[in-house]
């Protein structure tokens, strides 16, 4: 993956970093929100991009 298109995702829940994703940033302006799983809380919980 490039590197300038990079994004974590952090849990809202446990504050830890789970996924790496992809952004178009031309398109996209704001912070992401995705409901994705983690498995350190065991559920569905909501990740937002972080820095």
């Amino acid at each position: 993956m490039s590197q300038d298109n990079l994004i974590k995702m952090e849990c809202s829940v446990c504050k830890r970093v789970n996924y790496f994703s992809r952004k178009n940033k031309k398109t996209l302006k704001g912070r992401m929100e995705l409901k994705k799983y983690c498995r350190h809380c065991r559920k569905h919980t909501v990740h937002k991009e972080t820095k």
